[in-house]
Parts: C-alpha cells; sequence; structure tokens
C-alpha cells in the first residue's frame, strides 16, 4: 500500500467517525459499536502498512532476454530462502570433474539500492553430485544489468549432466551497507593485534 493511499484511508475513516459522533452522541451503544469498528479499520490500515514494509517485500524484477524460456525465479517453498534459477542453454552440458562453465540463465534483474543478490549453490546438487559455484557466494549488484551467469564447477569425481531448466543455484536477496572509506594513521588497540592464521589456536 503506497503512503498516499494509507494516508487517504486515515483521513476518510476521520471524517467518517467525526460525523458518526456527532449523529450518534445521545446513543451510547451505537456509538461504542461504531467506535468498535473504527478501531478496526484503523488496525487493518496498521497491519497494511506494516506488511507493505516487511522484510521479504521488497520488489525484483526480472527481464526476460530475447533467448529465454521456462519459468521465473521462485521460492520453492514457503520459508525459503533464496529463489531457483534455472540453466537456459540450448543443449545438454556435460562436466568433466574439475571443469567448470559459465551457465547463461537468459534473464536480467533490477535490484533496489541497498540491496545485492548473492548467487549461491543448491544443497542438493552438492551431496548429489558435486555441483558448486566458482565464486561462491556471487554477488550481483545494484547497478548491474547484463545477463544473470552462474560459474558452476565440477567438485565430484564423475561427470555432471546438466540440462535446460534445470535449477542450478539459487538467488538470495541481501542488505548492503556501504562503508565510509577513511584514512588512518593509527588504528585503535586490541588483545589479539596483528595475530593472523592459526593465532587463536587450532
Amino acid at each position: 500500500m503506497e503512503i498516499s493511499q494509507i494516508k487517504k484511508s486515515v483521513s476518510e475513516i476521520a471524517k467518517t467517525f467525526g460525523a458518526l459522533v456527532e449523529e450518534k452522541l445521545g446513543e451510547r451503544s451505537q456509538l461504542e459499536e461504531q467506535v468498535r469498528g473504527f478501531a478496526k479499520n484503523i488496525e487493518k490500515v496498521v497491519s497494511d502498512t506494516i506488511k507493505a514494509n516487511a522484510p521479504g517485500k521488497v520488489k525484483l524484477r526480472f527481464k526476460k532476454l530475447e533467448h529465454f524460456k521456462g519459468e521465473l525465479p521462485a521460492y520453492a517453498t514457503a520459508g525459503a530462502a533464496g529463489l531457483d534459477v534455472r540453466a537456459c542453454i540450448e543443449s545438454p552440458l556435460t562436466l568433466a570433474p574439475g571443469e567448470r562453465y559459465l551457465i547463461p540463465t537468459g534473464l536480467s534483474v533490477e535490484i533496489p539500492y541497498g540491496y545485492e543478490v548473492q548467487v549461491r549453490p543448491r544443497s542438493g546438487l552438492a551431496i548429489s553430485k558435486g555441483l558448486g559455484l566458482v565464486n561462491s557466494p556471487g554477488t550481483i549488484d545494484a547497478d548491474y544489468r547484463g545477463e544473470i551467469k552462474v560459474i558452476v564447477i565440477n567438485l565430484g569425481q564423475e561427470a555432471i549432466h546438466i540440462q535446460d531448466q534445470e535449477r542450478i543455484a539459487q538467488l538470495v536477496l541481501c542488505p548492503v551497507i556501504q562503508a565510509q572509506v577513511e584514512e588512518a594513521f593509527d588504528l585503535s588497540g586490541t588483545e589479539r593485534g596483528s595475530g593472523g592464521f592459526g593465532s587463536t589456536g587450532l
């Protein structure tokens, strides 16, 4: 629900309530009933506002490119974090052990500023076939408008066969906080200091 719609709804409810008070002032039971109705309307407006701005309601706009076919990315279950994305290839692909390949999806996406989309492996393919992603997780920046492509790699001991429209990865929407970079001549001290790999024990 848009903010302007919310304001309009609240304004209309307030006007209706004011008219009812003037008209029903002498009829307590009816007035109380109307007040309860007014409260329910306010509760609905607030609920709609919360839902409209709740996490998980950020809009991702996918564009189908000329060679796209099949289905848009979708959540497999109601509680899934990632959208399953499919391979968009002309013919089946075979990956030898250790081989990698850049698989097109036939899609580009518009991501709101302040967010990124992470490209992650699918756990089912990872355990059953050994299919992983070379740059895991991959990042799709908010200002990128090119085709989404997935760099897959065969980490197993046998060849992997990938079919057109097979779900090859998942897309997870994540918030991004950009840092304000400044030069420092001294950094605050810590107990660990400059201790690196293995400094805290194995």
